[in-house]
């Protein structure tokens, strides 16, 4: 007979679960299992339907029999305390560390390691069984986000899984973008007095991560203040740094179901000194991963108008397939016409020859081969000596050698002209694209755009939790809508 009071009071506990076998996702499939502290706790039953359909016990975890110079904290319940903070809007460390000890029973669910104590209801002293707020601060850091992202591929799964079991094809477009993400650093406090706010050579103390990067707003007008306020001030949290910042961007794929809602595929944090299109390839690489074929269409702000983007969705034996984006006339040129064999049309009406190609690795970010095109009344030779013609428009550069032409050889490059951008299927596609900015606005309510961390791999890492959750809601609400219909 056991006459210990400690396990006596975890007669519950150890009738269904040992210690090391406890599991949220076990807890969401048989939640009559639970313990009785466990089930009469409506915060962590809430939470339990929230992120029990995650398989937990599948998540790749470190190694928990290391020492690790202190108690070891398994990676999994950290991440489902991360999911609390987002999820019941607390803003630090320190209100998750408070909040837990208020709620035992999610301490007990997360599986962080038990101090047993007599003199606690629950069976255990909820203070000494987690880690101190600068512990749990310093685990973000160290976290990798490999493991973060397998949360983020589950959720993804789970989705598409829905769907699939619903009738519906998901996948078939998709839209990207990016959300600026301001450093926690006085440089970024208009109200603040930095005697070099925007020299990119002098990093902020607060953050060694964050660079300075620029966020245009081509459809808004920038009137935030850049000193205080003679009257009626305002906090300077809710000012603007104008243009510039020093931070990060978040890219995300996002995946519009029509009638239900929208969810993140795939998504990736950089400094803010990165360009939008750097995070193209790599987003795709991770969305074909997670969709198993490439998306048919895809829709894209301007700053995404490149002729790889283009290229990308190119199907030969799929006409329909296409990038929905606007022109942004880099270059200065606004319009260009092809001949039926690519060749670029001059002012005269005729096709350009193609006087050669060179590989160049300088003007995009992708690597790849342009084509000098030339005048044709310059470009006929007879016997190896070139032959000059008259240009019926008598252009301007006429006299010096006819027009010339240097662009990519790719048919991307051509399509960027060709596209119909009048077209009913554009425009049908190009609406698809207020999905991300839905799926940005979820996230800044979440507390992505002005996070309290310093410290670039946290922000990634809380970041990627920050769109799974947003994932599993859209999950949850599928399944009470389909319950209900029921």
């Amino acid at each position: 007979m056991n006459h210990n009071p400690i396990l006596a009071r975890f007669g519950g506990l150890s009738r269904f679960w040992l210690p090391e076998r406890r599991d949220w996702h076990s807890a969401y499939l048989h939640p009559e299992k639970l313990p009785q502290f466990v089930k009469d706790c409506p915060s962590a039953m809430r939470l339990v339907d929230l992120l029990g359909p995650i398989p937990w016990d599948q998540f790749p975890e470190r190694d928990l029999e290391r020492f690790w110079g202190q108690t070891t904290i398994p990676h999994a319940a950290f991440c489902l305390a991360c999911f609390i903070k987002l999820n019941e809007d607390l803003v630090s460390m320190g209100d998750l560390h408070r909040y837990l000890i208020e709620h035992p029973a999610l301490i007990w669910l997360a599986g962080f390691p038990l101090v047993l104590s007599s003199n606690f209801a629950c069976g255990f002293d909820p203070r000494a069984s987690l880690p101190t707020q600068r512990h749990l601060t310093q685990m973000l850091r160290d976290l990798s986000n490999l493991s973060v992202q397998f949360i983020l591929d589950q959720s993804v799964a789970l989705l598409l899984s829905e769907f699939t079991s619903l009738g519906l094809n998901v996948g078939d477009c998709i839209s990207l973008d990016t959300k600026h993400i301001i450093a926690w650093v006085k440089e970024n406090n208009p109200k603040a007095y930095v005697s070099e706010r925007f020299n990119k050579h002098k990093q902020p103390a607060g953050d060694p991560d964050c660079k300075l990067g620029c966020k245009r707003k081509h459809n808004r007008q920038i009137s935030a203040p850049h000193t205080t306020p003679a009257k009626n001030p305002v906090p300077a949290n809710t000012l603007a740094a104008g243009e510039f910042y020093w931070g990060y961007g978040s890219g995300v794929i996002v995946v519009k179901v029509p009638e239900w809602g929208e969810f993140v595929l795939a998504e990736m944090t950089q400094t803010f000194n990165k360009s939008d299109v750097s995070y193209f390839f790599p987003l795709m690489h991770i969305c074909e991963q997670r969709l198993g074929f490439r998306p048919r269409i895809g829709t894209f702000d301007a700053a995404f108008d490149a002729f790889y983007v283009y290229e990308y969705f190119h199907h030969s034996d799929d006409p329909s397939a296409f990038a929905a984006i606007p022109f942004s006339e880099k270059g200065g040129y606004k319009n260009r016409k092809f001949s039926s064999e690519g060749l670029p049309i001059c002012a005269a009406g005729l096709p350009m020859p193609l006087l050669f190609t060179y590989t160049d690795r300088t003007l995009t970010l992708v690597e790849h081969e342009r084509g000098k095109y030339v005048c044709p009344f310059f470009s006929k030779t007879i016997k190896n000596k070139l032959i000059k013609q008259a240009c019926p428009l008598h252009h301007k550069r006429a006299c010096k050698g006819g027009c010339t032409v240097s662009m990519p050889t790719s048919v991307g490059a051509r399509l960027r002209y060709s596209l119909d951008r009048q077209s009913q299927d554009y425009k049908d596609a190009y609406k698809q694209r207020s999905a991300t900015e839905r799926i940005n606005s979820q996230a800044v309510s979440l507390g992505i755009e002005r996070p309290h961390f310093r410290n670039g791999d946290a922000i990634a890492n809380i970041n990627t939790l920050t769109y799974a959750l947003i994932n599993l809601r859209l999950l949850q609400r599928v399944r009470q809508r389909i319950m209900n219909s029921d």
